[in-house]
């Protein structure tokens, strides 16, 4: 069985790796799964969890939220409101990527989810990365848009994970230690990333 946790920095292509590796593997992908999970448990809409998720600008709008709490904006709301902005939000999630792991086969993308298992030592941590120009290039590729967007929503993804990472976890995101392997994916094609992770997982 094989059990990977994947972080991509925008226009790295995780998104097209990780769901082509599990069909290689034969193993279920966590991606979208994780917040339709996390608003089960809360019990709150999902498309409020999915406001509330590591994607573009939803992030930086929760960490806002975090840092200001005396400001006075978010002070009136509903009650999943005041949840969705806590720290309930990412305990949640933490539980939802565990109980994916304990199945001990799949890969899981994003949502911090090395940091999250890195002391399982069954799991395989993945980051794919590159140059920020190219990795602007490759996001404009794969999504199909102009540059002043791909720039933007780097801007923003970049930031965003930065944010989470060091402070729910007190790391630095770019902290190539903390996986097994690292990968320029916008310098190696996206086909043959899966084959160098495929080889990687199988290995363990």
């Amino acid at each position: 069985m094989s059990l990977i946790a994947m972080s991509a920095s925008y226009g790295a292509g995780g998104s097209v790796v990780g769901p082509q590796l599990a069909e290689r593997l034969g193993v279920p992908f966590v991606d979208r799964a994780i917040p339709t999970k996390v608003a089960e448990t809360l019990d709150v809409p999902l498309s409020r969890a999915l406001e509330h998720d590591e994607n573009v600008g939803s992030l930086l709008d929760r960490m806002l939220k975090h840092f200001a709490p005396l400001s006075g904006a978010y002070v009136s709301g509903t009650a999943s409101e005041a949840l969705m902005g806590s720290d309930v939000y990412r305990e949640t999630t933490e539980q939802v990527i565990c109980e994916h792991a304990k199945a001990g086969e799949g890969v899981i993308l994003g949502r911090a989810c090395a940091f999250v298992l890195r002391d399982r030592p069954e799991v395989l941590r993945v980051r794919l990365d590159g140059p920020e120009e190219a990795r602007l290039e490759q996001g404009m590729r794969l999504q199909g848009v102009d540059r002043e967007t791909a720039t933007e929503r780097m801007r923003q993804t970049d930031r965003a994970r930065d944010l989470y990472v060091r402070h729910f976890y007190g790391a630095d995101p770019r902290d190539m230690s903390l996986f097994h392997l690292v990968v320029d994916s916008t310098a190696i094609g996206l086909d043959a990333c899966v084959d160098l992770v495929t080889r990687a997982a199988q290995s363990r």
